[in-house]
C-alpha cells in the first residue's frame, strides 16, 4: 500500500469491543449506585481497545461528548459495556460506548443505562498524530452511525473552543 495515495479499510465488526463487569461495594457511591466516574474509566477503556483496533497503534482520547446516565447502576449489577467504531476522519476515530446493566433480580432484562461518544486520535511512536484506515459500513444501521458521526464531527469543529 502507498501510504500518500491507499488507506487501508476495516469493518466495524473488526474492532468491536466488550467488557463485563459486576458491581461491588467499591465501585459504589453513598446512594449504592454506580460512581459516574468509575463508569468513564470503562467507558474509556473500551473506547481506546476499539480504537486501537481499527488503528493498529496507539491512540489518545481527544474528546468525550453525548455522555448520557439514562438509568442508574446498582451493586450487584452486571454491567456490559458494548464499544464500535462510528465515523473516522484522517487521524481520529469516533466510538461510540453503549453501556447495559442485567440486574440479579431480573437476568433476562438488558436495561440500557449510557451511552457516550469519544473521539480518539491515532498517534504514531512519537506521539504525533498518524492516519487511521477508513472505515466500512456494512448494514444499514453502520451506514446511519456514519451519517451521525460526521454531523457530530461537525458540531464539534463548530463549537470547539480552541484548538489543542
Amino acid at each position: 500500500m502507498n501510504s500518500k495515495t491507499e488507506r487501508a479499510a476495516r469493518p466495524v465488526s473488526y474492532s468491536r469491543a466488550e467488557q463485563v463487569h459486576i458491581i461491588s461495594p467499591a465501585d459504589v457511591n453513598s446512594a449504592y449506585t454506580l460512581f459516574g466516574g468509575m463508569l468513564m474509566q470503562w467507558i474509556d477503556i473500551v473506547a481506546g481497545v476499539v480504537s486501537r483496533r481499527h488503528s493498529g497503534c496507539a491512540t489518545r482520547t481527544a474528546a468525550v461528548d453525548h455522555l448520557n446516565f439514562i438509568a442508574p447502576a446498582y451493586i450487584d449489577d452486571i454491567v456490559t459495556i458494548d464499544g464500535r467504531i462510528t465515523f473516522v476522519g484522517t487521524t481520529s476515530m469516533e466510538v461510540c460506548v453503549d453501556t447495559f446493566v442485567e440486574r440479579l433480580s431480573n437476568p433476562d432484562e438488558r436495561i440500557h443505562v449510557n451511552r457516550a461518544y469519544l473521539t480518539m486520535v491515532a498517534v504514531d511512536k512519537d506521539g504525533k498524530p498518524t492516519m487511521v484506515p477508513e472505515l466500512i459500513c456494512e448494514t444499514e444501521a453502520e451506514k446511519a452511525d456514519y451519517e451521525a458521526g460526521m454531523a457530530r464531527r461537525a458540531l464539534r469543529h463548530r463549537t470547539r473552543l480552541y484548538e489543542c
